[in-house]
């Protein structure tokens, strides 16, 4: 009895500062372990030392799972790898690959590289990759937005395509299983937004929202519900939600609320101005004494 051959996974590593590489080595060891019992990892730049990216693109094999970290350009003068633009890189492996995933906001959509007008030719797989190379792809392109992904993100991915071969994405190609609910969802400082007591950076208590900055209420993702290293997230440590898995990400001044006379520009996701002003109007003439004390002295 033969056994079966693991799906062959490739990371390719274009502009970028490596943070999705270090997100995905701070997995749960046990998760991190069934990873490399269920795929074999062909190449990573800092991971793996029997290929190079030269053997990679020399082989005739297909790659099963292409995945991507960092942004693209095509201009070699600016960022290049082994005499090669990223760009003629990503396009010679998209040809050879089953499955392509953007791991992280850069490699979705040029991420804070795409923010800078001297760099006006960088940006995603997305709007990198010649049309004929998306032919042999047995799925859509997926798109893992974040800054850094959360592992978890890649590994359920992974698997859902390894195990059934599909998945539901949104109108920006990220898994709805992952991304339909918002970083607001399962944040322990709902009570403190419900009833507007607000919070400070770093503390237990009250909600960021409306002095901080806090992208919560407006941010697809599942930070909250899949929480980081199994115990925690940013907003559950005072540290507001920076909306990184947004198209938008990174905005300037992320770390205070923009106002106009004392009213957030930017409300919830689904609701409009008027009811937003009035709910919290009436929330607070309230005041929950218990709310407004410390959680610990």
């Amino acid at each position: 009895m033969t056994s079966k051959k693991k799906p062959t996974i490739v990371w390719f590593a274009a502009i970028t500062c490596n943070g999705n590489t270090h997100s995905l080595l701070s997995a749960n060891a046990s998760r991190l372990e069934l990873l490399f019992d269920s795929f074999d990892l062909i190449y990573h730049p800092s991971l793996t030392i029997d290929k190079s990216l030269n053997d990679v693109l020399l082989q005739n094999e297909k790659i099963d799972f292409l995945l991507i970290e960092g942004a693209i350009s095509a201009n070699e003068n600016f960022f290049s790898i082994s005499n090669d633009s990223t760009f003629n890189i990503l396009n010679k492996l998209a040809l050879k690959s089953k499955h392509i995933i953007a791991v992280g906001s850069c490699a979705s959509n040029g991420g804070i590289h795409a923010k800078f007008t001297q760099n006006s030719d960088i940006c995603g797989i997305n709007d990198s990759i010649n049309e004929e190379a998306l032919i042999n792809l047995e799925h859509n392109i997926i798109n893992l937005t974040g800054c850094p992904v959360h592992p978890e993100w890649i590994l359920q991915t992974l698997f859902t395509l390894k195990n059934y071969g599909k998945m539901q994405l949104d109108e920006q190609k990220r898994p709805k299983e992952l991304y339909s609910t918002l970083a607001h969802h399962g944040c322990t400082r709902n009570e403190y937004f419900e009833w507007k007591v607000e919070g400070s950076f770093g503390e237990k208590e009250g909600c960021l929202f409306y002095e901080q900055g806090c992208r919560g209420p407006m941010t697809h993702s599942s930070c909250n519900k899949i929480l980081w290293n199994d115990i925690s997230s940013k907003t559950r440590v005072g540290m507001p939600c920076i909306g990184c898995t947004e198209s938008d990400f990174p905005r300037e001044n992320m770390l205070e609320t923009k106002k106009n006379i004392g009213i957030p520009l930017d409300v919830p996701l689904g609701i409009s101005k008027r009811a937003y002003l009035s709910i919290t109007g009436i929330a607070k003439t309230f005041k929950i004494e218990r709310l407004n004390k410390k959680l610990m002295d």
